[in-house]
């Protein structure tokens, strides 16, 4: 928390978290045309952001776009507002987001994550059917290649798909690439997000970025900025400790 605190107290810091907010996935070259400081200082501010997890990045081809990451700003959040003023704040956090609905585009949900484990470990978890019943309580069946389909099947032994989509990139261990759909709008392109999974090598421990884009709108993200850190918990639990957490974390009630 403290390097989250020292990251914001830096005014050029707090204005690139701005930009952000207002145009998620922004090149540094973006980011620089609306402050008026060297390139090479914008860079330095972004580590700074980075260290704190208040930013990350997703590489797209030879493009570096930078997210906004909200968790630790969450964090702050539940620890030092909520439980002052949280009903008053609720409120009125809700006619931002009603206001803010109208004016946006697509939203995207970026979560960072760190396991102690490999890349190809990672990756297996996020591909292996019988992985990821063990902590989705779905299993995601495809061959992986670019173009095949793939499947989010449910393990109650019904068969039934809750979601469906093609693959996008595959590139083990690095990188996959997958379009999301229920199955009854399988076709309808206009009804598709996407996610991406980002598994980089963060020296003796893995750096998990999850990008899910092209959410129908604010309540989607909503819905999926709270499912895949619960998600991604477990599956760090399982990867760390061998074991999936005692309980199912999408199913403990909120606050």
């Amino acid at each position: 928390m403290d390097l989250v605190f020292k990251a914001l107290a830096d005014p050029t810091r707090r204005r690139l978290l701005d930009r952000l907010h207002e145009h998620n996935g922004q090149t540094l070259g973006e980011l620089c045309e609306r402050i008026d400081m060297a390139r090479q200082s914008v860079t330095q501010h972004l580590v700074v952001l980075e260290a704190a997890n208040l930013v990350s990045t997703v590489r797209r081809g030879r493009e570096k776009l930078h997210y906004l990451n909200p968790v630790p700003l969450h964090e702050i959040q539940e620890r030092w507002i909520d439980k002052f003023e949280r009903p008053r704040l609720r409120a009125l956090g809700a006619v931002k987001r009603r206001a803010e609905e109208v004016m946006t585009d697509k939203p995207t949900f970026v979560y960072v994550i760190y396991i102690e484990s490999t890349p190809e470990k990672v990756w297996d978890a996020l591909t292996d059917a019988d992985l990821t019943a063990a902590y989705w309580g779905h299993s995601n069946v495809s061959d992986w290649k670019p173009g095949s389909r793939w499947e989010h099947v449910r393990t109650d032994g019904s068969g039934t798909a809750d979601v469906v989509g093609r693959v996008v990139e595959s590139e083990r261990p690095t990188r996959l690439v997958t379009t999301w759909v229920a199955p009854d709008e399988e076709g309808q392109e206009d009804k598709y997000s996407r996610v991406t999974f980002d598994i980089q090598r963060h020296a003796e421990i893995v750096r998990l970025t999850v990008t899910h884009e092209d959410l129908p709108d604010e309540g989607a993200r909503a819905d999926v900025a709270s499912g895949w850190p619960a998600v991604l918990s477990n599956l760090k639990s399982l990867l760390e400790t061998g074991s999936t957490l005692p309980q199912q974390p999408w199913l403990v009630p909120s606050r």
